[in-house]
């Protein structure tokens, strides 16, 4: 063989060798989002779900694929999107902030990693054994808005402490929270004298139906019960409170930028970053089992004094001066 036959050969073969001795990339993880809502009104909720993953090296589309499974509000479809991601075989589960959803994939799956932000006792919906040593394939932060509903409702008698008949908003599709959610609030309405009613809305329609009933009883003051699908409606919600001068509280800052009157609760925020740090940590390989759940140490009075004037309010100066912040 002429030489330089041979060196084109060689430089052939040169060519050849990379695409046969390659190693295959590796997959990107997949996380499958699991949430009661829908996209439109979560996109402000998942930045912090990203952040929380980018403190720990993970941005969608360069290093980790997310799936997206959304229930728009219909909790019964919530079973089936957690068994698809279980089909479509996830790396792990992220439930940035539904305690349905967290259950609902929990039943579906005891083997891929499960991260959740709940608004209940994480225990006693049996996602872990203990707070301190979760002991299964879930952990998360449990953001206790449903354990604050004494908190706010006495915050409510104190801004509107004539108001004596309270009506109590809930969604009845939610069968997870809503139950002990309204016992809670009834346990707190006897410690301080006030009378509750319960008024069920799961539709859009049936939220002005709700706001008609409580007219007709001559309710004083309304509480909304923590749940997703109340939280799209925050605006009509606060529309209506204005509208019947109903003053309201509510479970989060939110429903108050909205024009509502008043809420007390965690930051829900802070709360999705947290699940966005510990999606990103199991990833990396740690274990759910290993991770400790944690709970917020800081909770946030919301105040809106337009709201307070236009429906004829005087805020006591002490409610005021405990306010994280007052909207004007």
């Amino acid at each position: 063989m002429k030489r330089r036959e041979f060196i084109s050969l060689l430089g052939g073969a040169a060519v050849a060798w990379p695409v046969f001795g390659h190693a295959q990339q590796p997959a990107m993880p997949v996380i499958g989002l699991l949430d009661t809502g829908s996209v439109d009104s979560n996109t402000r909720f998942l930045r912090p779900f990203w952040e929380g993953l980018g403190q720990v090296g993970y941005f969608e589309g360069k290093n980790v694929t997310i799936e997206y499974r959304w229930a728009e509000g219909q909790y019964d479809r919530l079973a089936d999107l957690a068994a698809d991601l279980v089909q479509r075989k996830v790396t792990v589960i992220a439930i940035p902030s539904s305690t349905p959803a967290a259950v609902a994939a929990k039943k579906a799956t005891t083997t891929i990693p499960i991260v959740f932000g709940v608004g209940g006792d994480p225990v006693r919906l049996g996602l872990i054994t203990s707070l301190g040593r979760p002991g299964g394939n879930a952990t998360g932060i449990n953001f206790l808005i449903g354990e604050l509903g004494a908190k706010r409702l006495e915050l409510l008698h104190e801004l509107v402490p004539a108001a004596s008949r309270v009506a109590v908003l809930a969604n009845p599709t939610d069968q997870v929270r809503t139950p002990s959610n309204i016992r809670d609030v009834e346990a707190a309405a006897r410690a301080i004298g006030l009378q509750i009613h319960v008024f069920s809305a799961s539709t859009t329609d049936e939220v002005d139906v709700a706001f008609a009933a409580i007219l007709r009883e001559r309710m004083h003051a309304l509480f909304v019960i923590p749940d997703a699908f109340l939280g799209t409606r925050r605006v009509q919600l606060a529309t209506l409170a204005a509208r019947h001068v109903l003053p309201t509280a509510y479970p989060l800052r939110d429903y108050v930028e909205a024009g509502g009157l008043m809420s007390y609760g965690t930051s829900l925020a802070d709360a999705q970053r947290h699940v966005g740090i510990y999606t990103g940590r199991v990833l990396k390989g740690e274990k759910p089992a290993d991770l400790p759940v944690t709970q917020p140490t800081k909770f946030e009075l919301v105040i809106n004094r337009s709201t307070a004037k236009a429906l004829g309010l005087e805020i006591p100066p002490t409610l005021l001066a405990r306010a994280d912040e007052v909207i004007e």
